[in-house]
């Protein structure tokens, strides 16, 4: 017999007793009461859904489940045998609690959350056709994660920056300059990432599903307008009459010169942004002429406008300050909604990048709530997932059903998801090699390389790239050029590696294909025949590109790829050594199924594999692993 959630609900599922008051001085997103508070009011929402549905109040999970859905959703992997023993035979009331924080602390978050902030911003190590890279982007990206930037602050430094791509203040320019010649996609995918507004269809024409028109949509790129380089003319300049003596483009000044270009000028950003911009010569409406100039104007929110008869070089702060400032409760809510999906498995509503207003949403007080919640949390992304991670709606069993809402989760039991490519692996390393977030983490590499060496080994980028564009004239230019030219063709290069990198006093870590580090770690994306592309990383030309959908492949390279080199047949990886000391074999396949599934295996199981043992011997425990490795437990999350 089923029987109304909502009393169940509000007698045993929110029967919490009273919660300390928050501290006059202190902040909410460090108060632990609050945080407990705050999941208790986004568990009485969806508890007030199940009333409204009639809806059979889910079971939690047991421990083993939770323990496994806490370490994949919080960093990105599953616990190692160490951390599962610990959890699962601790006798602690709290034991859940303290594993979300424990988690939430640790260096995998961080780890797991620059996957998630590479996928949305499409984040790749290098530019397409050029010399440059984007390594100091990439850097400033992690250290902002890193160090838990606030995603207001974040937003803002990226969407009003300008100035040196190299100098660590500035390098948020690399989200403009990862674009380059691409301004308008790049305004496209802001609206999509940041507001949840899908405007891409208006660089062309009217959009036929939306309200958004090709006049709109211009003026709001008229914010961003002119995306420059600094000086750029000195180098362009430089270049074409270099051009013009030089017939080998592989010599050393012609390679100087396209590095200058590429890596110094080409990761810089000049300006503010116009605030106006010309009409496309193909614009084909009555409301205004091709090529006629228009003023910057939001579209929605609260107005910002600037004039169409002069630049005003603060378009970009302008822009910036709209978005996270006027445009209501829409910036708080994609976000907030997009931090949901990461914890829960799926939004609220989907697609989580095409915002609704929460009246047009099946749960407007819960919408309403976790918006405002991220405003008052400061847009501390791990405090809110904190919040999120100590509900009760987290903790529910698993349910293999479809939402009863189209478009929507219905909160009624996780909803079975395979991993993420970068979740399978990071996993995967963490059976070979034991807990991988202990290894270094990977620095800024910023050798001055050029034609695929180091060159010039007392010298960094940050202090080349601002010399260089501190040069006003081309004759200043010129002689600075020569010098250069000079000292590279003395200096000779400094050594070659992939590891520890040691160049005066500056050490550079860097990690090839082939490393067994995280996959933050790793080249982004990885290459096309690495396990992570296989897998379905996203090749970051879209924004979350990624897929989870099988492919022959990939059942391939479980069967006979990294899996079973470097884990079923390496006799030193760090699976088989937690079974030292066990003293029989119903000890070795339970530390085993901990190991791999964080879990004991059951009666039958251990039925199953005693008899494989027995009939192969210590080869049966290479079966063991490969058997489990490949199984759906394993590859999904619950």
């Amino acid at each position: 017999m089923k029987y109304p959630c909502f009393p169940i609900f509000a007698a045993v599922v929110f029967a919490t007793g009273l919660l300390p008051v928050v501290g006059q001085n202190a902040r909410p997103k460090d108060d632990p009461a609050f945080l407990k508070k705050s999941a208790l009011q986004i568990d009485q929402y969806v508890a007030a859904f199940y009333r409204r549905q009639k809806l059979e109040v889910p079971g939690v999970t047991d421990d083993a489940t939770f323990l496994r859905r806490a370490f994949l959703v919080s960093v990105g992997r599953i616990p190692s045998s160490e951390e599962a023993i610990g959890f699962l035979e601790m006798d602690d009331a709290t034991k859940r609690e303290e594993l979300v924080a424990y988690l939430l602390e640790s260096p995998g978050h961080a780890s797991h959350m620059s996957n998630w902030a590479f996928d949305l911003l499409r984040l790749t190590d290098r530019r397409v056709d050029t010399m440059a890279n984007n390594e100091p982007y990439r850097n400033w990206v992690r250290e902002a994660i890193e160090n838990n930037m606030p995603w207001d602050k974040m937003v803002n430094r990226m969407l009003s920056s300008q100035g040196d791509g190299w100098d660590p203040s500035t390098a948020g320019v690399g989200y403009y300059t990862r674009d380059r010649g691409m301004p308008l996609d790049n305004l496209a995918n802001t609206m999509r990432v940041f507001l949840g507004a899908r405007m891409e269809c208006a660089q062309c024409h009217d959009d036929p599903f939306g309200k958004t028109e090709r006049h709109d949509f211009y003026q709001l790129a008229a914010f961003t307008h002119g995306q420059d380089e600094v000086r750029a003319s000195l180098i362009q300049s430089f270049r074409a009459d270099l051009a013009k003596k030089v017939e080998n483009y592989s010599t050393p000044e012609f390679l100087l010169a396209q590095f200058l270009d590429d890596q110094v000028y080409g990761a810089s950003l000049a300006g503010g942004g116009a605030g106006n911009i010309p009409l496309p010569m193909d614009y084909q409406y009555r409301d205004a002429k091709p090529g006629e100039v228009v003023g910057a104007k939001t579209p929605f929110g609260k107005p910002v406008r600037m004039s169409e008869k002069k630049e005003d070089g603060e378009g970009r702060k302008a822009f910036a300050d709209w978005i996270i400032n006027k445009t209501g409760e829409q910036f708080p809510t994609v976000i907030a909604n997009r931090m949901w999906r990461q914890v829960m498995g799926k939004g609220i509503y989907e697609p989580v990048d095409e915002y609704l207003p929460p009246e047009k949403t099946h749960y407007p007080e819960l919408i309403t709530y976790i918006s405002r919640l991220m405003v008052e949390l400061d847009y501390d992304l791990r405090a809110f997932q904190h919040v999120l991670m100590l509900t009760r709606t987290f903790q529910f069993g698993t349910n293999p059903q479809e939402s009863i809402i189209a478009s929507a989760d219905d909160f009624h039991g996780r909803k079975i998801q395979r991993l993420s490519s970068e979740q399978i692996w990071d996993s995967l390393i963490t059976l070979a090699g034991g807990n991988p977030d202990g290894l270094p983490r990977r620095t800024l590499d910023d050798r001055i390389v050029i034609g695929g060496k180091p060159v010039l080994p007392n010298r960094r980028m940050g202090q080349l790239s601002k010399e260089v564009l501190a040069l006003e004239t081309e004759e200043e230019f010129r002689v600075y050029f020569d010098k250069l030219l000079a000292e590279m063709k003395q200096g000779g290069s400094a050594p070659s590696g992939d590891s520890m990198m040691s160049m005066g006093m500056t050490q550079v870590r860097t990690y090839n294909r082939d490393a067994k580090v995280r996959a933050s770690e790793l080249p982004s994306p990885a290459p096309r025949e690495h396990f992570l592309y296989l897998f379905g990383q996203s090749d970051r030309m879209v924004v979350e590109g990624a897929s989870r959908d099988p492919n022959v492949g990939q059942v391939l390279s479980l069967m006979n790829g990294f899996v079973q080199r470097q884990l079923v047949n390496n006799s030193q990886a760090h699976i088989y050594k937690t079974l030292d000391g066990a003293s029989n074999d119903p000890e070795k396949i339970r530390r085993l199924y901990i190991t791999i599934l964080s879990r004991p295996p059951s009666d039958e199981e251990m039925q199953w594999m005693l008899a494989e043992v027995k009939a192969q011997g210590e080869s049966g425990y290479r079966n063991i692993v490969s058997a489990l490795v490949m199984s759906s437990e394993f590859l999904f999350l619950q």
